[in-house]
């Protein structure tokens, strides 16, 4: 019951790690935490940078909270040691 429960939790985690890093725009470059936008200004038309505080979660974020739900999982494939009763 417990070891379905860990697989179980363990596949959720990696699940909602690839569903968050999927939602929040998936960037394939190491984690950011702020972004540059390029805007227009309306009077001149010239281009400028705007700097945004924004998490984007990169690789590193997808690869190790995939690879510790995984492992959870994982954990319970291995054997339990049982204590024997000598008679």
């Amino acid at each position: 019951m417990i070891r379905r429960s860990l697989r179980f939790t363990g596949l959720a985690i990696a699940a909602l790690v690839v569903a968050f890093w999927l939602i929040s725009g998936a960037d394939r470059g190491w984690t950011k935490t702020s972004v540059t936008i390029q805007k227009t200004d309306e009077v001149t038309g010239l281009e400028y940078p705007v700097i945004e505080n924004r998490f984007v979660p990169g690789v590193e974020f997808l690869a190790l909270g995939t690879l510790a739900g995984l492992a959870l999982s994982a954990l319970t494939f291995l054997p339990i040691p049982t204590k024997t009763k000598n008679t």
